[in-house]
């Protein structure tokens, strides 16, 4: 009877005897059906704490298992059950170290193997065996605490309930790193104008060492820097690099001293400049370093609330020391089962196995509070959401009871499935905003999807944002919706809600001091402007950024600020007489980017504004007239209040030329010759006739002209300058930083001549073809630039008589038998004068490789010989292409000895040299001759003849 009920045992009252019992466990029966049946009958039997026993009337009792061995017995059970889906080995071997009895892991197993066909059958199928394992021996080796957990009390539910205080304890700690990490970063910024300024200091001693004592100033020209200025000036660098200074003393003379050697005293192996660049460099990739580690901080921030509980219990595990001494001896395995993360705030998705439903006490507990129309609290305890989402009615979701943090989550966590539940909650928030705010304040600190929320507030209530502004807690709604706002969202703020970024610009000290974290970049985003930045010297992160960004208002207080407490500077006296001098010699990119961005402001709030800035330095004087949109009223009361006179007409607004012009102070560098030619009242002619100076020749002539874009109207005007003396013309084309690609149109041939003589223009076709008038330049353009013009020699159109011309020229011998390799050397025998050109070249280069011949021009070529000698060598070169009779006919055609080498009886006699000896060699060879022989002291060559 038993057997046949066993399917249907838990809903009737079976009365069972022992006898029974062991029928039951020799029947042809399944195996699970059998442990299903026996578990039930358990349970109905004993209470929780004896359990246990029930196994020992069919499982006989091992005593002998400990730690060492129960890896075995809980790989036996595996194995005895034949699970569909196999467990992690590696937990097993873990977990088994802590199970130290054969019953108690049988009855693990045992219970296992009931359980496991739910959640094989499951139809969501993501639930873990391993996990439902956990459950199970936490179940059996701490069934009190299990039995505690349904009523959110006992150990386990004390650990799971501290999950939000771990969350924020873990911010906090991250927040912490970031703060330090900003903190650093910004002390070593502040360390590295300190740095460049100790090494101009160094560089600048050393230098000034090598001068007499009596000197004041110095410089590469006539632009001389005071020593008390040398270290802080825009020329410093220049001056360090030049091999020769000029220096002043007292009484104004100059003279100049040899400093090249300057650099290499202080450090052998290293310039000025490089030292310069270390130190930026290895400042750039600490920041660079600091500020991935600063980012990625701020992800693990945001995705805090997401990790798995296990990951959360880590980041303190000494706080949870407490919790589990209470479990006694045992506590070890319930601390490897959370830490590991077997054991966690997912629990309830096990026991719904053992007991009906999904839903937790907790759920139930809700859904019985709302439909008693009691509103809990908005962080109330929601184990399974998605279950409860699914108990609540539909009205529900636009009253109060949906603002609960974890049925929030858990709508804005798939908006597709929840779509008109999630519009009803953001309709209820917009409608009764202030009823919301204790929700929203709770759901900041420990809702998920938290961006989420206030990017569908944003979208589906526009007056959202206006809103939060006027709330009594708008510091907390702003201050989240800067952190928390997705990017893109932000981003359209200025133009939509521009007095969101006004209020965050009046209120950024109060945000911070709240404690949440903003990343910068938000801020960034909102394009604030802070008027103070003083105010928020104690978030130095913050303060750096505001500053790279140049979102704050250029005033001397804050300008002061970012001298002493960002750059670190300690100049703050020196910008309160010379500003503009002192921004522009700081290295702080950013700061002179921020003022030359912004430089009217700037001009009118702090250059205007400092009674006592007098003392303004002439490039920067020049650098502040030469911005565009500044006021002529302006500009006359600046240049009044500044007692330098501007030496240089470079930079200087085109209205102001004449005035500068006629006062004289036009210094003779290429700088100005740039600024005069871009001048609205450029005059050709009177540019030409400067030129054409001789003191402005002597002093532009030890200039290089600048290369770069800034100076190519400069070096155009030099090329195609017609009115140039000839001396003048080939000084300054000399100074060109780089040849031209062609010649310039209506220019004298004087000029060409003088342009293709210093190669200042690069030879190519179409450069080529210009000079197409005058053949002479055309062969002397091609043989200054011979290897540029061999490289693509068949893209130039010349003929053989312009190459024959091209190897009388001054160019290397490999060259010249390159252009004859170019020639058709098939007309040769009609042309002497070119035959005996390519014979010279042919005979004095001695290469290998010489150009093919027939023998009808290799004979032109050795007849055409300016010497015997050079015959004989083309006539070794070439005597292979020759047979008997046409060797005897070129022989009777040379000079004598070599015209008597026939027939006969007589004996001539060559000179003993290589050349000779060879032709002796082949000629016997040929049997051109019967013999050859050494003369007396081997000093001549014996020529036997036939004699007929």
């Amino acid at each position: 009877m038993i057997i046949e009920d066993l399917d249907r045992f838990n809903n009737t009252e079976v009365f069972v005897t022992l006898r029974e019992i062991n029928s039951l466990i020799n029947a042809n029966v399944g195996v699970k059906r059998k442990i299903r049946f026996l578990y039930a009958l358990r349970d109905d039997m004993f209470i929780n704490t004896d359990r246990t026993k029930f196994f020992e009337f069919i499982v006989p009792v091992i005593p002998i298992i400990n730690s060492s061995n129960s890896i075995d017995k809980v790989l036996e059970q595996e194995e005895r059950l034949t699970l569909a889906e196999p467990l992690d080995r590696q937990f097993l071997r873990e977990v088994s170290r802590y199970l130290n009895d054969l019953r108690l892991i049988q009855n693990i197993f045992n219970e296992y193997a009931v359980y496991i066909a739910s959640l094989e059958t499951s139809e969501d199928k993501v639930l873990d065996p391993n996990k439902l394992l956990a459950v199970l021996i936490y179940k059996n080796v701490f069934p009190q605490d299990f039995e505690n957990l349904h009523r959110g009390r006992g150990v386990l539910a004390g650990i799971l309930n501290r999950h939000d205080e771990l969350i924020t304890l873990g911010e906090s700690q991250l927040k912490d790193e970031i703060s330090d990490l900003e903190d650093l970063s910004d002390r070593a910024q502040r360390q590295v104008p300190a740095d460049m300024q100790e090494l101009a200091r160094l560089y600048a001693m050393s230098l000034i060492e090598k001068l007499p004592a009596m000197t004041t100033r110095v410089g590469v020209d006539a632009s001389p820097v005071s020593l008390s200025e040398l270290s802080r000036h825009d020329l410093f660098e220049s001056i360090i690099e030049a091999q020769r200074i000029y220096y002043w003393d007292v009484h104004g003379n100059r003279n100049s001293v040899d400093i090249s050697g300057l650099q290499s005293e202080i450090d052998p192996s290293r310039s000025y400049r490089e030292r310069k660049e270390e130190i930026q460099a290895k400042s750039t990739q600490n920041r660079v370093l600091n500020s991935k580690i600063i980012q990625d901080l701020r992800t693990q921030i945001s995705s805090l609330r997401t990790a798995k509980f296990n990951e959360i219990v880590r980041l303190s595990p000494s706080a949870f020391d407490t919790h589990f001494d209470e479990l006694g001896e045992d506590s070890r395995l319930a601390k490897f089962l959370v830490f590991e993360g077997f054991l966690d705030d997912t629990y309830y998705q096990y026991t719904s196995l053992f007991h009906k439903g999904r839903l937790s006490p907790n759920d139930n507990k809700f859904l019985i509070q709302i439909r008693g129309f009691s509103n809990p609290a908005s962080d109330f305890q929601i184990d399974n959401p998605k279950e409860v989402i699914a108990a609540m009615r539909e009205d529900d979701f636009g009253q109060a009871y949906v603002l609960n943090v974890k049925i929030v989550d858990c709508l804005l966590s798939d908006p597709p499935l929840y779509a008109s539940e999630t519009t009803r909650a953001v309709d209820f928030i917009s409608g009764h905003f202030e009823q919301s705010e204790a929700f929203l304040a709770t759901y900041y600190s420990s809702g998920v999807e938290v961006p989420t929320l206030l990017g569908k507030l944003t979208e589906a209530w526009p007056e959202f944002v206006p809103t939060v502004l006027v709330s009594p807690n708008s510091l907390e709604h702003v201050a989240n919706l800067v952190a928390r706002l997705p990017s893109s969202v932000l981003q359209t703020m200025p133009d939509w809600h521009p007095t969101l970024s006004e209020y965050v610009s009046a209120n950024l000290p109060s945000i911070l001091s709240l404690g949440i974290d903003v990343d910068p970049d938000k801020l960034a985003l909102l394009n604030i402007e802070i008027s103070d930045l003083s105010s928020i010297e104690n978030f130095p992160g913050v303060a750096r950024f505001l500053f790279e960004m140049g979102l704050y208002s250029l005033t001397p207080a804050n300008l002061n600020f970012v001298f002493s407490s960002v750059l670190g500077l300690h100049e703050t006296e020196a910008l309160a007489t010379q500003n503009y001098s002192t921004a522009l010699r700081t290295d702080s990119d950013l700061l002179r980017s921020n003022i030359e961005k912004r430089f009217v402001e700037y001009f009118k709030n702090v250059l205007l504004r400092l009674d006592g800035n007098s003392e303004e330095d002439v490039p920067a004087i020049i650098a502040a007239i030469a911005h565009e949109g500044l006021d002529d009223d302006d500009i006359a009361a600046f240049l009044t209040q500044q007692t330098a006179l501007l030496p240089s007409l470079a930079g200087t607004p085109d209205r102001l030329h004449p005035l500068i012009v006629q006062l004289g102070r036009i210094e003779p560098v290429w700088a100005n010759c740039i600024a005069f030619l871009k001048s609205e009242a450029f005059d050709a002619e009177i540019l030409t006739t400067y030129l054409n100076q001789t003191a402005t020749l002597d002093a532009l002539g030890r200039q290089p002209v600048p290369d770069g874009e800034v100076a190519l109207d400069l070096r155009k005007f030099l090329i195609e300058d017609e009115g140039l003396g000839e001396d003048a013309y080939r000084t300054y084309i000399k100074l060109l930083p780089r040849k031209f690609r062609t010649f310039p149109e209506n220019i004298s041939e004087q000029k060409l001549r003088i342009l293709v003589e210093d190669g200042a223009v690069s030879l190519s076709p179409e450069a080529f073809d210009r000079l197409g008038p005058y053949a002479d330049l055309q062969l002397l353009f091609v043989a200054d630039q011979i290897d540029v013009y061999l490289a693509d020699a068949g893209s130039y159109s010349v003929d053989d008589d312009f190459r024959e011309k091209l190897l009388g020229s001054n160019i290397p011998g490999e060259q010249k038998l390159s252009i004859v390799r170019s020639m058709d050397l098939s007309t040769l025998s009609s042309l002497p004068s070119r035959a005996r050109a390519v014979g010279e070249i042919i005979a004095a280069t001695e290469a290998e490789d010489v150009p093919m011949l027939d023998a009808t021009a290799a004979q032109a070529v050795i007849l055409a010989g300016s010497t015997p000698a050079t015959q004989i060598a083309l006539f070794n070169t070439f005597q292979a292409s020759f047979d008997k009779d046409v060797t005897r006919e070129i022989l009777s055609q040379l000079p004598r000895p070599f015209s008597e080498i026939s027939t006969g009886h007589h004996i001539p006699i060559l000179d003993m040299n290589d050349q000779n000896l060879e032709l002796a060699r082949w000629l016997k060879a040929k049997d051109v001759i019967s013999s050859w022989s050494e003369g007396l002291f081997g000093r001549s060559i014996r020529i036997n003849l036939f004699r007929r």
